[in-house]
C-alpha cells in the first residue's frame, strides 16, 4: 500500500547534441537514469539537485529551466510504499566534471565502482535507453526535440 511520497529531482545536461546519463548498480539491479536523486527533508528542489550533482559528479551546476514533472501515478521501483514524483531540469556544469565518462553502458572500471557516466546522442535516444518508468517518458520527450 502506498503511504508516502518520494520526491526526486534530475538534471538533463545537453552537450554537443548529446545527453549525459548515469549507469548505476542499485542493490543487484543495473539502472540507467539521469543524474540526480532524492530530495531530503528540509531541502528545496534546486538545492537538492545541486547537492545530488555535487555528490555524484563532484561538480557545481547552473540549474536552468524546468523540463518535466510526471503527472501520472508511479509507484517506486524500489519500494511499493512510495509514490514517486520526479522533476527534471536542464542543467549545465560550471566546469566539465572530473569523472570517468564511458562510451559503453555499465563500463565499470572496478568492482568497487557503482556509478559511471556516458553521453547518448540525442539523435539516437529513446525510452529503451532508460530503466525507470518516468525516465523513459523523459527520454521519449527528448527524442522529439532532436
Amino acid at each position: 500500500m502506498v503511504s508516502r511520497f518520494n520526491v526526486r529531482v534530475y538534471g538533463i545536461w545537453l552537450k554537443d547534441n548529446q545527453v549525459m546519463v548515469s549507469d548505476e548498480i542499485i542493490g543487484q539491479r543495473f539502472i540507467t537514469k539521469f543524474p540526480g536523486g532524492g530530495v531530503e527533508f528540509g531541502e528545496g528542489l534546486i538545492e537538492a539537485l545541486k547537492r545530488e550533482w555535487q555528490e555524484e559528479l563532484n561538480v557545481e551546476i547552473i540549474v536552468k529551466e524546468q523540463f518535466y514533472v510526471n503527472d501520472f501515478f508511479q509507484i517506486s521501483s524500489f519500494s511499493s510504499e512510495d509514490q514517486v514524483l520526479s522533476i527534471y531540469y536542464f542543467v549545465e556544469p560550471i566546469i566539465f566534471p572530473d569523472v570517468v565518462i564511458n562510451n559503453k553502458p555499465f563500463a565499470f572500471t572496478s568492482q568497487e565502482l557503482k556509478q559511471v557516466f556516458r553521453f547518448i546522442p540525442i539523435s539516437l535516444i529513446s525510452a529503451q535507453d532508460f530503466s525507470l518508468p518516468i525516465d523513459k517518458v523523459v527520454g521519449e520527450m527528448l527524442a522529439k526535440i532532436r
